[in-house]
């Protein structure tokens, strides 16, 4: 794969106006935030496994392609959307990360993690990803240096160094970190004793990885709360034995999908997804007077779900089960179009609000308070513009504002959508989304 390929498509959308008339089901694909990590974790398996519902996504053959590099076979089959993966470990594992591929690629690093466990070291260049400001890996450097090894930084790069293999240690997590919570609990597999992670991350997707590897032979306790123990193996690598791994669904796309049914839907239907993991969202639309009709995989909006006015919500994201950061964007779209004021706190990413700016031309009443909060004023009709894609959610954003939009939106940057969002265009089209994909002119 070649870095960057589709940064010279567009999204083109014929907005629908304010208009209520998307109708049908669309289905979410598995979590792109769950399948990184289990690719991540072939480091700590002697055989191979196999992954199915893998979204057919951007960052998934950029850590394919990450992967290949360092020593693993990667077999991957896509079917319009969703597919299968199958990881295979080679007996050369090499322990330097590509540069060029993991300096782009934020969601490298939690390859650090497994690979430290099995080879005793590490180095890997600093890691990038979306400019949605500052996000260090401080706390996987800590936790490493508690679980006996040694960092070394240069103006380029870290090597990592665990000469006697990793140690157990108590790590406690000054604020909970999904990417922190998954590598270190895949470093703890292999090392030598117990692991306790206290303030850890609680995200569905942590426990789904847990699962996996317990079924392998790791031994985990307490995914999904704020305390994970982990009984290392002293190095015994774990056992697949043939295992296939089903992923659970992508909770950003079932919230995404669910705000666009709020903002267009004469009578949509998500489907393949959890209703449980997108709790937050669904408290929030119901204060704002929406009524969502819930079942055990699916998500419906029609005319009957409509108050005549929908009122505003204040968020403040917050780490899970607290509202998304990542559905943040997608909730501003829809606070557009709800009657009053409504607050916006960004807690987590103290750059994520840049986007606004945009949606600002694009007729969206926002006051910019400071670099972390926005009040947004509704409901105010929004205008087609030419839009500039920022980020992976952001991205999205701009899909849903043009979709409601009057006149025609022009999106660039689609790769960035791309990386989080499989066949995003096509999936759109089937509830009646004037969307093409068009090479840049």
């Amino acid at each position: 794969m070649t870095i960057n390929t589709k940064e010279k498509e567009i999204f083109e959308i014929q907005g629908l106006g304010g208009r209520r008339e998307l109708e049908g089901e669309i289905a979410v694909n598995g979590a792109k935030n769950c399948v990184l990590k289990i690719m991540a974790s072939v480091f700590l398996f002697e055989d191979e496994f196999s992954i199915k519902n893998v979204p057919d996504i951007e960052d998934v053959s950029r850590m394919a392609e990450l992967l290949e590099g360092m020593g693993i076979s990667v077999e991957h089959e896509t079917n319009g959307g969703n597919g299968g993966l199958t990881l295979r470990p080679e007996k050369e594992i090499s322990g330097d990360m590509p540069e060029e591929i993991s300096k782009r690629f934020r969601a490298s690093v939690v390859a650090t993690g497994p690979l430290l466990g099995r080879m005793g070291e590490v180095s890997f260049p600093h890691p990038g990803g979306c400019v949605i400001g500052a996000r260090p890996i401080d706390l996987f450097l800590e936790g490493y240096r508690k679980m006996g090894a040694e960092v070394e930084e240069t103006e380029r790069a870290y090597r990592i160094h665990a000469k006697n293999g990793l140690r157990g240690a108590e790590i406690f997590f000054r604020v909970p970190s999904v990417g922190a919570t998954e590598t270190l609990m895949m470093a703890a597999v292999l090392a030598k004793g117990k692991t306790i992670l206290r303030n850890a991350a609680m995200e569905p997707e942590i426990i789904s990885l847990a699962e996996f590897l317990n079924e392998s032979g790791a031994k985990i306790v307490g995914a999904g709360t704020p305390t994970i123990e982990v009984d290392g193996r002293d190095g015994e690598l774990l056992k697949a034995a043939g295992k296939v791994h089903e992923l659970v669904p992508d909770r950003l796309e079932t919230g995404s999908f669910l705000l666009l049914a709020a903002l267009a839907g004469r009578d949509v239907t998500v489907t393949n997804c959890n209703p449980d993991h997108v709790r937050a969202l669904l408290e929030e639309l119901e204060y704002s007077g929406l009524k969502v009709e819930i079942g055990k995989s699916t998500l419906r909006i029609n005319q009957n779900s409509f108050p005549k006015e929908l009122r505003g919500v204040n968020i403040k994201t917050h780490e899970y089960p607290g509202f998304p950061t990542d559905l943040q964007a997608p909730m501003l779209i829809y606070l557009t179009q709800t009657a009053g004021e409504s607050l916006v706190f960004e807690t987590i990413f103290e750059g994520r609000l840049g986007y606004v700016s945009e949606l600002q031309r694009m007729g969206a009443d926002i006051l910019v308070m400071d670099t972390n909060r926005v009040q947004v004023k509704g409901p105010t009709p929004l205008r087609g513009r030419e839009l500039e894609s920022p980020d992976i959610r952001a991205g999205l954003a701009y899909i849903l504002a043009g979709i409601i939009a009057s006149g025609k939106t022009i999106i660039h940057n689609v790769y960035f959508v791309d990386r989080g969002y499989a066949t995003i265009e096509s999936r759109l089209r089937s509830i009646g989304v004037a969307i093409e994909r068009k090479k840049e002119i």
